[in-house]
């Protein structure tokens, strides 16, 4: 390939820039033009394109969120907005595209790849949700944000004798809270996966540990799980008699300086999607994380696929922050 585009899209996550960085600077070290996508699809219909070289992806290796941007585009789900695009490819020269982000990024991906534009998905998103991947680009920074901002949260906790329900996000996921709640010692985790009762799974639990002379708590929700945190701590407060708060942490667990692990594999997973596809004339595939090594799968093949939480994990969970 000649020319081939890079674009970031859905929800930002650290360890993006590393990825476009890698991306950009392997092809151009193999004599291969780079076209920065500016806003994901919106920017691929419309033709909003930077010109990159080694020098425009300097210094962004550190940086959270995404240089290129990122949009949701509504025109881009109709046939019309993907033939805008796949004509706005042809008329640049455009013979790939590498699409950073999550399952519905990699659904846009599919769609291209189905209409003649070869694609290769690097899954970056904080859920890390995509089935056919280990591990996702932003997952760990994620991870330490919430950790980090717990740890804060806990002082005042503790001082005043508190509980405190924290929501993090997983909208369809529960892995950012299974493992940052074990990461707290959350004496509760509510996970969309594994279904729960409030009353035995937290007031009973917190009962219990009362018993134990513990006076301060913290329960973990992922907002998937369908919960008002506000009137979760209400009905905890009523039954048990701890004065409880609400935190919900929002969108800051998506910013950050990316941590070592995001920026290693973010570079490895871009260097791979043009080295060993693109380069290749390879196209219609993600790239993906499985036991360390950097793989791919077929792009249909990996959008079907399942990931089901480690049960094992959540009993330990449940074992240890009594």
């Amino acid at each position: 390939m000649k020319t081939i585009a890079v674009l970031t899209s859905g929800g930002d996550a650290p360890g993006m820039n590393a990825a476009v960085r890698a991306v950009v600077r392997t092809a151009c070290e193999n004599g291969i033009r780079v076209l920065g996508v500016i806003r994901g699809y919106h920017g691929l219909i419309n033709g909003d394109f930077v010109e990159m070289d080694l020098r425009s992806v300097s210094d962004i290796i550190h940086r959270g969120g995404t240089k290129l941007y990122s949009a949701r585009s509504t025109e881009f789900a109709t046939e019309e907005g993907m033939q805008k695009a796949i004509r706005t490819c042809k008329e640049h020269g455009i013979e790939g595209v590498v699409v950073i982000g999550g399952d519905g990024s990699f659904r846009g991906a599919r769609d291209l790849s189905e209409r003649g534009i070869p694609c290769v998905g690097i899954p970056g998103t904080i859920d890390n949700d995509i089935a056919c991947c280990d591990y996702t680009i932003g997952y760990d920074t994620c991870l330490n944000t919430i950790m980090e901002c717990v740890d804060r949260v806990r002082d005042t906790t503790e001082s005043h004798d508190r509980c405190t329900v924290v929501e993090v996000m997983g909208r369809r996921a529960g892995y950012l809270a299974l493992n940052a709640g074990i990461a707290v010692g959350a004496t509760a985790i509510l996970i969309p996966e594994i279904e729960f009762d409030i009353q035995k799974d937290v007031i009973e639990r917190m009962k219990r540990t009362q018993l134990a002379n513990k006076k301060h708590f913290l329960i973990v929700v992922a907002e998937g799980v369908g919960v008002d945190v506000t009137e979760l701590s209400k009905q905890i407060e009523a039954a048990t008699g701890v004065e409880t708060r609400a935190c919900i942490l929002g969108h800051i667990q998506r910013g950050g300086t990316p941590t070592v692990q995001d920026r290693v594999m973010a570079t490895r997973m871009g260097h791979y999607a043009v080295k060993e596809l693109l380069m290749k004339n390879i196209g219609n595939r993600v790239v993906a994380t499985q036991k360390g090594e950097i793989v791919d799968f077929d792009i249909f093949e990996a959008l079907n696929m399942k990931k089901s939480i480690d049960k094992d994990l959540y009993q330990i969970a449940m074992e240890v922050s009594i």
